[in-house]
């Protein structure tokens, strides 16, 4: 029989028995928790589920906004709950100029995050939402951050006083007038191609230069002994300095020494249609400067000089029966550029059947008219368009050759040429109205397609090639054909836009309400017609003059022109 001595004998007997029980009871409960968490599903985190963004309640996939109210609403919905710890620091608002806006941000119904601007934002300016490293209320993250593009529209509000239609008729033709009078090149008072262009001037944009300078003493911003000043010193320059061909000048050249600058690689010698629009001013000013005195009449004598040695007759390369745009001394005729309606060259006819080397009516006819081809006839927008092509293309069309070559009441065999130009000032301004691409801001206010600067260049703007870049000058220079349409146009361009677009030569060359984007350009052909077809909408001033010119008269008799100027 087993005996136990005493009490710590017996301690240790019992304690001893029962640690093993103990062990095996840890063991099952430690192999037990284990089995049941083996059993349940680890957490996952699910990811932030982007659905919807809104901006003023309208919705668009592509995450790209255009014409946002200037204190917009922004909405951007989730499938799961947002947790509001995460939103500090994490959605960012930002634009060229500044790198952070401050924000409102709050959620609503647990998985919207809405997003206010502190202020108004700037009008007409490009701005980017980033919402990142936020987190559903379960810790699931943004897989990428969200990026939004949002562009303002423009403050309704007028920026500058209003005044009377006649005060801003002439308002804007005197800020233009400052483009081709101080900003004249220096040495040959000819006009630089663009704001930047140094030396580099235009013939054709220099014949917008000269009738500029006329209207300007008509409008009294310069006296008549400046204007004649000015004028001695640009036909100096084109008669003793500036490089020819044939009679012709180049389409660019320096403004300093008078040689050929190259348009383009084979561009480097004669351009016929930049002449005629630089002839068509230069015979404006001679039958302006008609005063008998030695200054005056010296003048008159330079133009004829340079007017008479021309020699239009033979740039239609081996008397073919059409003219020839280019030749170049290197590249002969490689261009190969036939001057063909319809477009902006009708003037280059005219002039070339009114010369000492005179055309003959054949050359219009089978040439420039294509023997009626250049014929359109359909109708747009309720409008029948005598010529061209669809829908009108660009406005200049309309500009550059009647600048001087007055339409009203002006017919031939192919057309009636104040009809042709109503009806395509017409199309653009109701295609800009009907606005059928959809472009922010377009409407019977906010019209005018034509070549321009452009968001990514230099651009021909037209119904078939639309970018949404308006360009002032299309509706602006349309003035004598659509002179409430336009109106209208200066109105909304100068009182609701004038901030950001009239500057100190007149409204910039083109501007995007889409984008936004506003150029910071002008350009000598773009700016002219302005201050040009305003005066003869106000006037007639250009219109009379040119038409004045027996040799106009007689030539475009024989090209088959009828009108009450002829």
């Amino acid at each position: 029989m087993l005996r136990y001595g005493n009490s710590n004998t017996i301690s240790e007997f019992v304690i001893t028995c029962r640690f093993p029980v103990i062990s095996i009871l840890l063991l099952f409960l430690i192999s037990s928790c284990k089995e049941d968490k083996e059993k349940q599903p680890p957490l996952v985190k699910k990811n932030l589920t982007l659905v919807s963004i809104s901006i003023d309640g309208i919705t668009n996939t592509n995450k790209v906004f255009a014409g946002v109210s200037l204190s917009p609403n922004i909405k951007i919905d989730f499938k799961e709950p947002i947790d509001p710890a995460s939103i500090s620091q994490n959605v960012v608002l930002t634009s060229s100029v500044s790198t952070s806006i401050p924000l409102i941000t709050a959620i609503e119904n647990g998985n919207s995050l809405v997003i206010r601007t502190s202020g108004e934002l700037s009008p007409l300016t490009a701005y980017t939402i980033t919402v990142s490293d936020i987190r559903s209320s379960t810790q699931g993250i943004l897989p990428a951050p969200v990026v939004i593009k949002l562009g303002t529209s423009y403050s309704k509000a007028d920026k500058f006083p209003v005044i009377t239609d006649e005060e801003l008729l002439t308002l804007v033709q005197r800020q233009t007038f400052k483009y081709f009078w101080d900003f004249g090149h220096p040495v040959s008072g000819l006009a630089r191609e663009r704001e930047t262009s140094g030396d580099l001037v235009t013939s054709g944009g220099s014949g917008f230069t000269i009738m500029a300078i006329i209207t300007g003493v008509h409008r009294q911003f310069i006296t008549r002994a400046e204007a004649l000043v000015r004028m001695q010193k640009i036909v100096g320059f084109l008669k003793n300095n500036a490089q020819r061909f044939h009679g012709a000048f180049p389409h660019w050249l320096n403004g300093t020494t008078g040689a050929v600058i190259p348009f383009s690689p084979k561009d480097n010698g004669a351009d016929l249609v930049e002449t005629a629009y630089l002839i068509q001013g230069l015979l404006i000013a001679r039958q302006y400067f008609s005063a008998d005195d030695a200054a005056e009449s010296a003048l008159r004598s330079d133009i004829n000089t340079i007017w008479n040695d021309v020699e239009w007759n033979w740039f239609r390369r081996n008397n073919e029966d059409v003219l020839y745009w280019h030749w170049s001394p290197d590249f002969g005729w490689e261009m190969n550029h036939r001057i063909e309606g319809w477009n902006e060259a009708l003037i280059t006819y005219v002039l070339a059947a009114s010369s000492r080397s005179p055309i003959p009516k054949a050359v219009y006819d089978k040439g420039w008219a294509r023997n009626g081809q250049m014929r359109n006839g359909k109708i747009y927008f309720g409008h029948q368009l005598p010529l061209g092509p669809e829908m009108g293309g660009p406005l200049f069309f309309a500009h550059y050759s009647f600048l001087g070559i007055n339409p009203k009441g002006l017919t031939d065999a192919y057309a009636n040429y104040e009809a042709q130009n109503i009806s395509h000032s017409l199309i653009s301004y109701n295609y800009c109205k009907a606005n059928p691409r959809g472009f922010v801001g377009y409407s019977e206010l906010c019209w005018g397609l034509t070549a321009s600067d452009d968001i990514n260049g230099y651009r021909v703007h037209e119904p078939s090639g639309d970018t949404g870049v308006i360009s002032p000058t299309a509706a602006l220079s349309s003035m004598p054909y659509t002179p409430d349409e336009s109106m209208a146009a200066l109105k909304f361009f100068y009182y609701k836009l004038g901030d950001r677009i009239f500057k100190e030569y007149g409204f910039v060359d083109a501007f995007s309400l889409t984008e936004p984007w506003v150029a910071s350009s002008f350009l000598a052909i773009d700016q002219g017609p302005q201050i040009i077809m305003i005066e003869n909408h106000r006037s007639g001033l250009l219109w009379n003059l040119f038409m004045s010119c027996p040799e106009i008269k007689s030539g475009m008799r024989t090209l088959g022109f009828q009108s009450p100027n002829l």
